[in-house]
């Protein structure tokens, strides 16, 4: 029995980050926590290419681009949704999140989607640096992962 073990080396994977601009205190939160984790991981500086788009809706299409340029081991999604007044909400964060996925599975190459969907500032707030962490230790281990079948 083969039993793929959990690698958070990320020495010599190279990642790309669409980071929405839209909420961008929170977006920044969520880039800082995660370039931070990325560099403790083991990821040069300069193995991280960051890209800014206008809002979620526009971030698969990006992550689209990146993957099928086959530069990147690993993508990561950035952003925050947060609830308003209106139905906007529900679309948006439906479609931005099918769209990543949608990326993923057709690409073949792994996206840790932090796009923070809350009811309000406070709770995006709460979670941006802990979501911004894990989206990179999800896109390294993934990225391992991928590597190792």
């Amino acid at each position: 029995m083969r039993e793929i073990e959990r690698n958070l080396s990320g020495a010599g994977l190279q990642i790309g980050v669409v980071l929405s601009r839209f909420n961008s205190d929170i977006g920044d939160g969520l880039l800082s926590a995660c370039k931070t984790e990325l560099l403790k991981l083991g990821v040069a500086s300069d193995a991280i290419t960051i890209a800014t788009v206008p809002g979620a809706l526009e971030t698969p299409l990006l992550l689209q681009h990146m993957a099928l340029s086959e530069k990147f081991d690993a993508l990561i999604a950035l952003g925050a949704i947060i609830r308003g007044e209106t139905y906007h909400f529900e679309v948006v964060s439906n479609e931005s999140a099918r769209g990543i996925s949608e990326v993923q599975l057709n690409t073949g190459v792994p996206i840790a989607n932090a796009v923070l969907t809350t009811e309000d500032d406070d709770q995006a707030i709460a979670r941006m640096h802990v979501k911004g962490a894990e989206a990179a230790q999800v896109a390294v281990e993934m990225a391992n992962l991928v590597r190792a079948l």
